[in-house]
């Protein structure tokens, strides 16, 4: 089972871990483009207003920009504990048990901008770049990473459940894959509980003994879970707040 979560744009600050290795990162296919682009976010950082403009961040985040100078020096954390907001707030990592963490290393998934996708528990330094970033030296995120992303993913052999967001499954599809939305009892979209809805479904999912297979199989996890989830198709569904 693989569960792509989307990102964040914050990410915890420091870690334990060595020096970013990109062989120690899940899908090692993508090295090659991981590799490029962090030498160019690296190289971008340097130049702290091109930096700034790039990302679409203030003079006020311009830790952001060093942070993005020492990718290849700084400490490293498992992804799970390196993005932060309101999805990874209700997944609470920290809070599973030893073999619950174990399940989410191995089930749950984050998109990225900067590395293509990450395994739970892959080791990654705090960076900024965002999915619908354009770099001065190879343009937009969709244009470098579609031709070495979507490959990737397409020829995944588990059950796939998408959560990410739009900038992020811009950046390549998966046909195979269940796309579960957040939505109210009215089936309206929304953007306040989005986040937070994907986080306890990402728990529900770690603490799970059960592994789905399937949709139905997912349905039935979430609502054991005490989740509203709702097939909307034979590959999508929706998770209903309320």
């Amino acid at each position: 089972m693989l569960v792509l979560l989307p990102p964040s744009e914050t990410k915890a600050i420091g870690g334990e871990g060595a020096p970013l290795d990109l062989d120690a990162l899940s899908f090692p296919e993508l090295n090659p483009v991981r590799d490029k682009l962090v030498s160019a976010l690296a190289d971008l950082a340097k130049d702290v207003p091109a930096s700034l403009k790039a990302l679409d961040i203030s003079e006020r985040q311009v830790d952001e920009v060093h942070r993005n100078a020492s990718l290849r020096t700084s400490e490293t954390a498992p992804a799970l504990l390196r993005y932060t907001g309101v999805l990874y707030d209700n997944l609470d990592f920290p809070s599973l048990k030893k073999a619950e963490k174990e399940r989410a290393y191995e089930r749950l998934a984050v998109a990225s901008a900067l590395f293509g996708v990450l395994r739970g528990g892959d080791p990654v330094p705090a960076y900024r770049l965002s999915g619908g970033s354009t770099l001065p030296s190879h343009g937009s995120l969709r244009t470098v990473w579609k031709p070495a992303l979507e490959p990737v993913l397409a020829e995944a052999d588990e059950f796939v459940v998408d959560l990410r967001s739009g900038a992020y499954s811009s950046l390549a599809r998966i046909p195979h894959a269940v796309v579960v939305r957040v939505v109210t009892s009215e089936g309206k979209v929304v953007s306040h509980f989005n986040k937070a809805h994907k986080g306890l479904l990402a728990r529900a999912i770690a603490k799970s003994s059960a592994e789905p297979a399937d949709l139905k199989g997912l349905v039935k996890l979430a609502r054991k879970a005490g989740l509203t989830m709702v097939p909307t198709g034979t590959k999508t569904a929706d998770l209903i707040t309320g």
